[in-house]
């Protein structure tokens, strides 16, 4: 959706002009003030909540001093502690003078203006309060939602929506940061900003930003919204090193094309492979959005070609149910996801991209559906790595049914019509194509009490198959249809009771589960598998009808499968702290139509076991088992730790084990190395002895045991000197047995400003179970001293 831009998204200049904005609105509750309304004085004023828009206008202006002299109706003059209230903004100085027949109001030595947690001061200010026009002199300011300010040598106002600040400076560090007196540690100095609110537009002349003294970033002119709107104008630069791509450097240019479209135009270069650009456009109408993403390299110079990745994403609303959804992702060969991993974000598989066309309207109960879905399969030469791809469906129409019938029936009916195609480089070997029509559907008689329930449900699953058998085809389909029938019976219990666990009290459930299936056998070997997939073998599937996901394959079965679950809650907060679970299936005799195409003549299904906790302070346990009773040992495990005593410190541990096929080892880390470590709850201190420099180690390792090689990894330290966070991250990703992509990423969080330089977040928040976001949820506590 395009409701709003990212942060990112902004020119780098906008928090000074959000806190410069500020500083200039401050005074605004003043100006409305009729040149006839009478000043109020208190000797001691009442606090009051703020009040805004046109109730501001009409309350009295409120004036406190220890001395207030002057002429009716020419002027007034408060001395000793001035104190100007109107609404939300508070004045003070130690001298305010008011002209009424000017409408000019001075005030002088220790000007402090406080609105909305924002702190503005100065020695003089000078303003004709109904035009608003006049000046600040040498203001500081302080900006609460960003912990930052600045100062100013003069705020000119030149009406109610100009004003020019001239050599107005922004940061968030105290001036001593540095530790030699020579300024903070990152400084954000202009020549000149105009201001324009009517227009919503800032313009900063000879932007510079120092980093310790060093100039890093600098524009001889700059525009920038004053609001949270959007508008166009360059991003934050971003920098990183790619093992297959070298040194790489980027600057986007946001374009605000309209209130509901925008674009982000990055070019870029390469220092191995050249100059490339990427761009994105946005679009948000009442009843259709989208956004289309193209990343394009005119001329690859390590192959001498061309590349591209184009994803394109819409969707409409055509009224009555009516919607159309379409995705597409492709990109210009087989080794793109190799050389450019972050181009290519499929949600199966890197080298599997699909493209998906669907229209679909419900009727009352039914749904109707209309569907295209093709592939781009990205193979390798090596035919021991290539991969079989699903098949396409061009087309796939469909009807679905769910609802209630009669006395408490649940009724459930599809139909479908697909043409399934063979995607280009799919396999090795020709596969089969052709029509298939098929039928599903349930009826059910759910009995429901509050500690107890009971499902029969008589199913059928019905196909009918029109093969085009190619030439040279290794299999044996062929025309052909069958209709099997399915009888089930679901129980569930729930049981509890109060009881005490590990000294405190605990609502303990237990959770039992029984279910009986009978499929009978049908010999479905002679027709096609277009879509039929072993399910994977867990708590989920075991209690399901078929070993099979999709419709061409359906295990016959005459078996009983049982679990059960015992769970140890909290009561007052219904937090679990304990969960053990165990289930199994038995056969009532020999399965036949099994994934793997042999006989299963075993009585007894392996055992899964399953364990969580979070009982012991600070750790979090999981573990889920296969157990094979016909081998006597482990097949399957999954095996996890996590110890986190507070924030930002969180260390993990994953055992992963598939009997012949893999293990590996993960571990994941978010740890201190060397210095303080904040509170999350307490404001961090900008004051100077809040920012002594903190260490912190983060990353995960992921190792094959059985291969001996290190899969992926993540690798980084990241430094918090309190006004600014400093980020080093190397990522490893495996693109083959020998073969791996390395990118190091940098990244320089200017607190209260900005982040230049390649993001690494999102990469820490995917990859370390825990990760915690320096400063999320931190507020930064004010410092007067670090701008006055």
């Amino acid at each position: 959706m395009l409701h709003s831009r990212p942060c990112l998204a902004r020119p780098l200049l906008t928090p000074l002009a959000a806190a410069l904005a500020a500083a200039l609105a401050a005074p605004v509750c003043a100006q409305d003030r009729g040149p006839d309304e009478p000043i109020e004085l208190r000797a001691s004023p009442a606090l009051q909540p703020p009040v805004r828009g046109e109730a501001a206008n009409r309350l009295p202006i409120i004036l406190n001093a220890q001395s207030v002299s002057g002429s009716p109706d020419l002027d007034a003059v408060a001395e000793g502690n001035v104190e100007f209230r109107r609404s939300g903004t508070v004045i003070r100085a130690d001298k305010l003078r008011y002209e009424q027949v000017d409408d000019l109001a001075t005030a002088l030595g220790h000007v402090r203006i406080s609105r909305d947690g924002n702190v503005y001061s100065g020695p003089e200010l000078q303003l004709k309060v109904q035009r608003f026009e006049g000046f600040f002199r040498n203001p500081t300011y302080y900006f609460a939602r960003t912990g930052a300010g600045g100062t100013a040598q003069r705020i000119d106002f030149l009406d109610e929506q100009r004003a020019t600040a001239t050599a107005a400076t922004y940061t968030s560090c105290p001036a001593d940061d540095t530790g030699s007196g020579n300024g903070p540690a990152w400084l954000l100095t202009t020549d000149k900003v105009h201001l324009d609110f009517a227009t919503n537009e800032g313009i900063a002349e000879g932007g510079v930003l120092r980093f310790y003294g060093v100039p890093i970033l600098a524009a001889p002119r700059l525009s920038f919204p004053l609001t949270d709107d959007r508008k166009s104008g360059w991003l934050p630069p971003s920098m990183g090193l790619d093992s297959k791509s070298g040194f790489q450097f980027s600057m986007p240019y946001y374009w605000n094309i309209a209130p509901n479209r925008d674009a982000t135009i990055t070019p870029a270069i390469s220092t191995r492979r050249g100059p490339s650009v990427e761009t994105e456009f946005r679009y948000l109408e009442p009843n259709y959005a989208g956004e289309v993403k193209l990343n394009l390299m005119p001329n690859d110079r390590v192959n001498g070609k061309e590349r591209y990745a184009l994803a394109a994403a819409h969707d409409s609303d055509f009224g009555n149910g009516l919607r159309l959804q379409m995705r597409a992702l492709r990109v210009s060969d087989d080794d793109y996801w190799k050389d450019f991993p972050r181009d290519v974000s499929s949600s199966l598989t890197p080298r599997l991209l699909p493209s998906d066309f669907q229209v679909s309207r419900p009727f009352g109960d039914w749904t109707t559906y209309a569907r295209v879905q093709k592939w781009q399969v990205l193979q390798t030469v090596d035919p021991t790595t290539r991969i079989e791809a699903p098949y396409e469906r061009a087309p796939q129409l469909g009807a679905r049914y769910g609802g209630r019938f009669g006395p408490g029936f649940q009724v459930g009916f599809e139909t479908e019509f697909n043409r399934f195609t063979d995607p280009t480089n799919a396999s090795l070997v020709p596969r089969p194509t052709g029509n298939r029509v098929h039928a599903l559907g349930s009826v059910a008689w759910p009995y429901v009490t509050p500690g107890w329930t009971l499902t029969p449900k008589i199913a059928f699953n019905a196909a009918s198959y029109a093969v085009d058998q190619p030439p040279g085809a290794s299999t044996g389909a062929a025309n052909g249809s069958r209709v099997i029938p399915t009888v089930s019976l679901d129980s569930a219990w729930v049981f509890e009771r109060d009881t005490r666990f590990f000294g405190k009290a605990m609502r303990q459930t237990l959770e039992p589960r029984l279910l009986y299936v009978n499929t009978p056998y049908r010999d479905q070997s002679g027709l096609p598998n277009f879509d039929a997939y072993a399910k994977d073998f867990n708590f989920d599937s075991i209690f399901t009808e078929s070993a099979f996901s999709g419709v061409d394959r359906v295990s016959d079965a005459h078996q009983v499968t049982a679990g059960v679950t015992t769970r140890f809650i909290d009561p007052d907060t219904g937090a679990e702290r304990l969960r053990l679970g165990l289930a199994q299936r038995y056969l009532l005799r020999d399965q036949f139509v099994t994934p793997d195409g042999k006989p299963l003549t075993q009585r007894f299904s392996d055992l899964l076991l399953l364990g969580s906790t979070t009982v012991i302070p600070s750790w979090s346990l999981d573990a889920s088992v296969q157990y094979s009773p016909d081998s006597n040992r482990v097949s399957r495990s999954v095996v996890g730790a996590r110890y986190s005593p507070g924030p930002y410190r969180t260390i993990s541990a994953t055992y992963r084990l598939t009997r012949g096929l893999s293990e590996q080892v993960e571990l994941g880390w978010q740890w201190p190395l060397y210095g303080p470590t904040p509170d999350a709850s307490r404001p961090r201190s900008t004051d100077g002895s809040g920012c002594q420099g903190s260490w912190y180690g983060v990353g995960r390792v992921n190792y094959s045991t059985l291969e001996r090689r290190l899969v992926d990894a993540v690798v980084g330290v990241e430094y918090d000197a309190g006004c600014w966070i400093g980020r080093v991250v190397a990522t490893r990703q495996s693109t083959g047995l020998s073969e791996a992509t390395t990118r190091l990423l940098f990244q320089l969080e200017l607190v209260g400003l900005s982040r230049l330089g390649s993001n690494p977040l999102q990469v820490l928040k995917d990859n370390i179970p825990g990760y915690k976001l320096l400063r999320e949820g931190r507020a930064v506590a004010p410092a007067s001293s670090a701008y006055d």
